[in-house]
């Protein structure tokens, strides 16, 4: 019981290739799908006035939204949404489902439409969706997100600027399929549109800053002579035909308060053999007349080579730092502590205060996040507010009680490219509470910032998600379904199999992503076993393993799959086993503290709903069993005549249909017989079983249709229920093909020529049955060519959610016609699948196919 490997499994055009790994991702001259979106999302990021934008594409498998790409916003802030199920209660999944556009101006809206959506991101602002297709087809989501507490731009504004975008990525996207290997089909281009890969991050635009002016020199130690290059030269201030190369014309540049330093670097380079950042300033000429005298700061680099032995020459740099390094300097001067994030949230940069109130020097906070170097940051409050900052674009404030008892204020000012924060020190204002934003009434004097709700997104996210889908899951398919649907997607794995325990031992429910037969083995396997999924079980503990090694030395003699990273799961349902969850990574895994917390209680939500899906499969079983047990178990062979039918239940657990069909002989022929009996409950069946039985006696006893109609609506009538039917009844004469045909309030039936038209026959009828006890019921008489086909069928299959019902007659009419096979049963699963009926039936459906065949027997 352990994971393993297999194709992803999704839809493609025959004769296109299933691309590699690499294939997939690249067109003509070695074209990345990245490279014909990167440009697009920045563009549509400025048009609509927004900071941050990404872009959903289809997982090859159709399964799953892969962000693509992403610009303004940090990868790793949104990495529990990088792959998302396309079932989600997302916008973008709904984006992708409706092809419609989606725009929510703030938290509230969020909350309205995507309640699960705004529990994961606790955080106000306001973002919009615009669907992304190729050819007709949608084949991603466009995302552009906006802070909406600045100036708000207007709906219809958005609206038009993802529009243009959307059409944008359309042209560059068909062009870039176009390009790929075996995609010459243009009605299939768009299948050369899905990612599998990770997020790629786009760096949106900066400010143009002022370019830093580098020089180069060469220094003869020996000769105490300079010679450089323009640049250098024109940092001294002087030109080629001015400067001697003395070092005397180098020291007349310089500010005499500097000199020392100059000659400092001589001697650094003469003990050291290299200079490192030797700060002077040199002269620079007045910019107008009348100005006094100016000065621009350089720094000097170096490190010496030695052409001879007796020879000292330095190759270095000089480098104008009038911006950066003074920059750096006013901010060491400053009070409080200065530090700045990347984009991602890592140190760039902390000034010398800053340095000393965190108690960390600053090697040891370069490249990491601050919660990771220090111990007392690592309430995920803290890193929960640098959340808020960035995806709010908004300052926020909140304080921090150190180990040294020292309160700390901190303020992050966010923006597209990382954040600079501002720490100090603060005395206790009364209540304070650590990770508390901070009171407008502090020493500090910070913005004022909303409290933010501590969030962990990515577990929240998807144990909220999977609740709500678990809630709507009935049968233990349906739960087996959506744990498919939502587990895989949702944390990267490409294999699941769900266990359940049953007499002692554990049966396989679902698999998805293993090869065929991998798990034959494994079925039926005691609770002894000594396999990671029974034990998971029977030891109600999770097990995690991050590579094959660790699985092959936990159990030595367990037969691995492809896979290399695996979760064991225990269900367990109010107190007791249910089965097993096992989820296979076909990359190596790292399972965080947090990812295991949420695979934990994932498991425990899914045992709980497998639990209640067994209850209803079992009351539905007993239910089934008695309405099958009122329809024919088969049909009798009648000469001349091939005849067929279908039932397919749309109701659910105890709710029975009051469908039925028969084919019954007669003295005169055979009948052929449809009715439905309105309601869905144990006592309609009942009703549907009296009238079965009741038209089957009438009939055998040679009664003729119009009588057999006329004694069974009696009889409904006084039966007192309150529930009505309808029927049609349709007696044939084999050996002549002639048919006496009754209607009692239902559909139509269709007939088939041998030419291969159709048509529908509205034949004369009376009210329902059991509406009034005297009803007449007139009769129709026509007859049948050699080669025609009858169908009769109920309202369940003709009935389409949003149209009415002349519109689905039509439809199957339209497949009776097209559909030129000689097999009944083929005819019949074509027309089934032609309404739409194969499942997700909201009625139950019966049909009664009979082919008129003279030359034939049955």
């Amino acid at each position: 019981m352990g994971g393993a490997a297999a194709a992803p499994r999704g839809e493609r055009p025959a004769g296109l290739p299933v691309p590699d790994a690499e294939e997939g991702r690249t067109g003509r001259g070695g074209a990345r799908i990245e490279d014909a979106l990167a440009d697009a999302v920045v563009k549509a990021v400025r048009d609509t006035g927004g900071y941050g934008g990404a872009v959903y594409l289809r997982s090859r498998d159709r399964r799953s939204l892969v962000l693509c790409v992403m610009s303004g916003v940090p990868r790793s802030l949104l990495k529990p949404w990088w792959r998302i199920p396309v079932s989600g209660a997302l916008p973008m999944c709904e984006t992708f489902r409706s092809g419609e556009t989606q725009y929510l101006p703030d938290d509230r809206a969020t909350m309205l439409r995507f309640p699960q959506f705004t529990a994961a991101l606790p955080y106000s602002f306001a973002h919009a969706y615009q669907p992304v297709r190729v050819g007709g087809e949608t084949v991603g989501v466009l995302a552009v997100l906006r802070s909406s507490s600045r100036e708000p731009a207007g709906e219809e504004e958005v609206r038009e600027g993802l529009r243009l975008a959307g059409r944008d990525m359309e042209e560059r996207l068909a062009e870039y399929a176009r390009g790929l290997p075996g995609r010459t089909d243009a009605d299939a281009v768009a299948y050369g549109i899905e990612y599998d890969d990770q997020p790629v991050s786009v760096r949106l635009p900066t400010p143009p800053a002022q370019a830093v002016a580098i020089g180069m020199i060469e220094w003869d130690l020996a000769g105490d002579r300079w010679s450089g290059d323009d640049d250098a030269l024109e940092l001294l201030g002087v030109s080629r035909e001015e400067f001697d190369g003395t070092m005397a014309a180098v020291e007349e540049r310089v500010s005499p308060d500097d000199l020392y330093e100059l000659r400092a670097a001589r001697r650094d380079a003469e003990d050291t053999g290299q200079i490192r950042g030797r700060h002077f300033r040199v002269l620079e000429e007045p910019r107008d007349e009348g100005e006094g005298v100016h000065y621009r700061p350089v720094e000097l680099w170096g490190h010496v080579v030695r052409a001879r032995s007796s020879d000292r020459l330095l190759v270095g740099a000089l480098i104008d730092v009038a911006g950066g390094v003074t920059a750096a300097e006013a901010a060491e001067r400053l009070p409080d502590g200065l530090f700045s994030l990347d984009q991602d949230g890592r140190v760039i940069y902390a000034n010398r205060r800053c340095q000393d109130l965190l108690g960390s020097d600053l090697e040891r906070l370069l490249g990491h996040y601050p919660w990771e170097v220090l111990t007392w940051l690592r309430d995920p409050a803290y890193e929960d507010r640098y959340r808020a900052a960035m995806l709010t674009q908004q300052p926020v404030s909140y304080l921090v009680h150190t180990p040294d008892g020292v309160w700390l204020g901190f303020v992050l000012y966010p923006g597209v490219h990382g954040l600079t924060g501002r720490v100090f020190r603060t005395a206790a204002p009364a209540g304070a509470e650590p990770g508390r934003a901070l009171p407008p009434s502090s020493q500090a004097a910070a913005p004022p910032a909303e409290l933010v709700t501590t969030a962990r997104a990515g577990a929240l996210y998807h144990v909220v998600q999977m609740a709500s889908v678990l809630t709507e899951s009935v049968t233990v398919r349906d739960v087996c379904r959506a744990v498919s649907e939502q587990l895989l997607p949702a944390f990267g794995a490409r294999e699941v199999a769900l266990y359940t325990v049953r007499d002692g031992r554990m049966y396989l429910l679902w698999e998805d992503g293993y090869p065929q037969h991998f798990l034959d083995p494994f079925e039926g396997v005691p609770l002894e076993a000594d396999l990671p999924g029974v034990h998971a079980l029977t030891t109600r503990l999770p097990l995690f393993f991050e590579s094959p090694e660790a699985l092959a030395g936990a159990y030595p003699r367990l037969t691995l799959d492809p896979m290399t990273s695996w979760a064991f799961l225990p269900l367990i349902a109010s107190g007791h086993p249910v089965g097993s969850c096992i989820l296979g990574w076909n990359t190596p895994h790292r399972f965080t503290a947090e990812e295991r917390s949420a695979l934990t209680a994932l498991a425990g939500l899914t045992a709980q709903a497998m639990e209640r899906a067994r209850l209803y499969d079992a009351e539905s079983a007993v239910a089934r069993g008695l309405q099958e047990g009122l329809l024919p178990h088969r049909l009798p062979t009648v000469d001349r005549l091939r005849v067929t039918a279908r039932y397919l239940p749309g109701t659910k657990g105890m709710d029975i249909g009051g469908d039925w069909y028969d084919v019954i002989r007669t003295g005169r022929g055979v009948a052929l017989v449809i009715g439905d009996v309105e309601g869905h409950s144990v006592g309609a069946a009942a009703v549907m079983g009296q009238l079965r039985s009741a038209v089957h006696s009438f009939a055998a006893s040679g009664r003729p249709p119009q009588e057999v109609v006329t004694h069974t609506n009696q009889l409904l009538a006084e039966l007192e229920t309150d529930i009505f039917a309808t029927c049609c009844y349709i007696e044939l004469d084999p050996a002549t093909g002639h048919v006496r045909a009754v209607r009692a309030g239902h559909p139509p039936p269709l007939l088939r020529h041998p030419d291969g038209s159709a048509e529908i026959l509205e034949l004369p009828g009376g009210v329902l049955l059991g509406v009034q006890p005297d009803a007449d019921y007139p009769v129709a008489e026509f007859t049948l060519e050699p080669g025609s086909v009858l169908a009769l069928y109920t309202d369940g299959l003709v009935e389409v959610p949003g149209s009415d019902i002349a519109t689905g007659i039509e439809t199957v009419l339209s497949c009776l016609a097209v559909s030129r096979t000689d097999s009944m049963e083929e005819l019949a699963d074509r027309i089934l699948g032609a309404a739409r009926r194969a499942e997700d039936r909201p009625d139950d459906v019966a049909l009664l196919l009979t082919a008129y065949d003279p030359a034939g027997a049955g």
